[in-house]
């Protein structure tokens, strides 16, 4: 079986460390869960075909209905995600913090498979998993009638994409796909619950949420044009000449988009508030 990043299959046994120990929940077989997802990586071609159709149906559904408040279940929903986030970020981010602070630190955070634990597998599975479930995402903004934008649909859909590629391949640049998305959803969350019950969350809180995001776009590129190099050289380096491909193509693609909607949203809005008065 092939996917879009490589042929052949391949086993990496994990290797425990001994300062970051698992819960006995964290402790299984991740080969399964990558084989299975290898085996199955078309799935989330499917799944985003069906979501990308199913968005214009809804949106064709609800024309000439009234939206829906849903406030309290998109609160509890938003909330339940930001939980599962801040979890996944105090999992995974000490292992990365470890491999950094460790000899030639950066080198083996990018390129190098030898931290490959229990608790960082487990919560790996579980981003991957979880990308399928943040499609529902879409259904509150669909229901409610809010703007839906390109951004929005195409970055659920090449995450969800991307994440059941790369899981499998074991890749090291996965440690910042990771714990970056991790700590910024667990921030993203936080803001759209208590905007759900009508908090009056500070405007300048979005500008913070939206601008990490900008930052984890960039600092995506910066480890991917790291690993590049350092494979182009001759350095060790676990990457496939397809991931960097794809990686690049989809990190420049949010940098973009985010860059565009930060625009828009912050100063362009701004400054036509500015002219009305």
């Amino acid at each position: 079986m092939s996917t879009l990043l490589g042929n052949e299959y391949e086993e990496w046994p994990l290797m425990q460390n001994p300062t970051y120990k698992p819960f006995w929940f964290e402790v299984f077989d991740p080969d399964k869960s990558r084989r299975w997802l290898w085996d199955n990586w078309t799935l989330s071609l499917y799944a985003t075909g069906i979501y990308v159709v199913m968005i214009f149906i809804g949106q064709m559904w609800m024309k000439n209905r009234p939206a829906y408040n849903l406030r309290r279940p998109l609160a509890l929903w938003n909330f339940v995600l930001a939980t599962f986030s801040i979890c996944g970020f105090l999992r995974t981010g000490p292992d990365l913090l470890d491999v950094l602070q460790g000899p030639n630190g950066f080198h083996r955070s990018v390129c190098v498979r030898d931290s490959l634990n229990p608790p960082t597998a487990f919560w790996a599975y579980l981003f991957t998993l979880s990308k399928m479930l943040e499609l529902g995402d879409t259904v509150f903004i669909v229901l409610r009638k809010t703007p839906l934008i390109f951004l929005h649909w195409y970055h659920h859909s090449t995450v969800l994409i991307f994440s059941w590629l790369c899981y499998p391949q074991a890749e090291p640049i996965f440690r910042y796909v990771g714990v970056m998305n991790y700590a910024v959803h667990s921030a993203m969350y936080s803001y759209y619950g208590f905007k759900a019950l009508q908090f009056k969350v500070p405007r300048q809180l979005s500008m913070v949420i939206t601008t990490l995001q900008i930052s984890q776009m960039a600092m995506g590129l910066i480890v991917n044009f790291y690993a590049m190099y350092a494979k182009g050289v001759g350095w060790e380096c676990a990457r496939s000449y397809e991931g960097f491909r794809i990686l690049m193509i989809m990190y420049a693609s949010y940098l973009v988009l985010f860059g565009n909607f930060f625009y828009k949203t912050y100063f362009l809005s701004g400054q036509k508030k500015i002219k009305k008065q």
